[in-house]
């Protein structure tokens, strides 16, 4: 009887200790998963301006709305393809902007911005240099930056 116990605690911490090892190797899998996502800096456009001039980097802006469904679908996967994200997070500061709140309500009218999602790019100075609207693929943003940046 005392054995039965013995080795039910023993399956039981046996059984714990798996869980949670398996529960910690998944969340670290995930963490090193959002290393292939387009990094959005959590600053202000102002800030976000001041960067990339000290850098001599372009922007990269995702304007967007929270009920926009394309805009939902730039961040489920084009935002995670690994060549996009490479390329973004090497060759522009990158932030995204929601168009219907705060700084983003005056960025809009200066953008003039029409049609969501929304995505430019700009010089270091802030002034258009490349705009996309509508949903597009990691193959077609690396196009779309690659034209920009060559111009």
């Amino acid at each position: 009887m005392k054995k039965l116990k013995i080795n039910s605690l023993i399956s039981f911490f046996s059984f714990c200790f798996i869980v949670a090892f398996s529960s910690f190797e998944s969340v670290a899998q995930n963490k090193t998963s959002t290393k292939t996502d387009i990094n959005f800096s959590e600053k202000t456009y102002v800030q976000v301006l001041e960067i990339a001039k000290a850098n001599h980097k372009k922007i990269f802006v995702d304007a967007y709305a929270t009920w926009c469904a394309p805009c939902k679908q730039l961040q489920k996967t084009t935002f995670k393809d690994a060549k996009a994200a490479a390329y973004f997070n090497k060759n522009f500061i990158n932030i995204s902007i929601d168009v219907e709140k705060g700084e983003g309500l005056n960025l809009a009218k200066t953008w003039a911005i029409e049609g969501l999602p929304t995505l430019l790019i700009l010089n270091e100075d802030g002034e258009i240099i490349g705009k996309h609207v509508g949903y597009v693929d990691g193959n077609g943003l690396l196009e779309f930056a690659k034209e920009v940046s060559s111009k």
